[in-house]
């Protein structure tokens, strides 16, 4: 496996059933964030991705959005010197347009600071959507068409998989939702369209490496025709 792919779900519910304040669970699902880039170094999986924040997310109240971005802000410098050590590069995938000011310059020394990470490239879908990825896309494809730089005829899937927010990286081999849902709830919708699909009933804070290891198992298994 080359990618692994994951739907943090459940980081709320699971603080609730603690008796915590729900945006509590986001602290203890950076844990479970660590645990998961192990096993991928463990398994030399050279990809992984992480929905960190849907654009989605935005609706959520102001005082939990605050406290995640700052709750970021806090651990960031932790986590550089954690994942330099541990040679992973980060990268942050979204429509940066809406990165909230005050995060900018963290995103800037997470992605600057890792950059020599050659073992695992983490990549944290952040104000992201699955169709927002592809309008945006499209739209700066008919832009190359104006500008006399693209002709509608070479458009073709490669053309717009290289327009993604996602390019030059391989499209998930595996995606493990957690949180007990079996949906993509606008997810990677364009690179998964053969990948392979595990959901958890367990909360995202409560992921194991047995848990991991069951899903990567399960999809050694599969075989992958692609249609042929």
């Amino acid at each position: 496996m080359r990618h692994l792919a994951i739907i943090m779900d459940g980081n709320r519910r699971w603080a609730r059933m603690q008796g915590m304040q729900p945006s509590l669970g986001h602290s203890h699902g950076l844990d479970a964030v660590q645990r998961a880039i192990a096993f991928c170094l463990k398994k030399e999986i050279a990809y992984l991705s992480l929905y960190t924040f849907s654009i989605e997310n935005f609706k959520r109240s102001e005082a939990e959005r605050t406290y995640f971005f700052s709750l970021l802000i806090s651990k960031a410098q932790e986590l550089l010197e954690k994942l330099r050590g541990q040679s992973v590069a980060v990268k942050f995938i979204g429509d940066r347009s809406l990165f909230p000011d005050n995060l900018r310059e963290t995103i800037q020394s997470l992605e600057s600071g890792t950059s020599g990470g050659k073992k695992l490239q983490v990549n944290l879908l952040f104000c992201y959507g699955a169709r927002q990825e592809i309008v945006s896309s499209v739209k700066s494809l008919i832009q190359k068409i104006k500008n006399g730089l693209l002709a509608e005829e070479q458009i073709n899937e490669q053309v717009l998989t290289d327009a993604l927010w996602t390019a030059g990286i391989p499209e998930p081999d595996l995606i493990i939702r957690t949180g007990g849902a079996r949906r993509m709830s606008n997810f990677l919708l364009f690179q998964a369209a053969y990948s392979e699909l595990y959901f958890l009933d367990c909360m995202w804070p409560e992921i194991t490496e047995e848990h991991l290891q069951t899903a990567c198992a399960s999809f050694e298994q599969c075989q992958r025709n692609f249609g042929i």
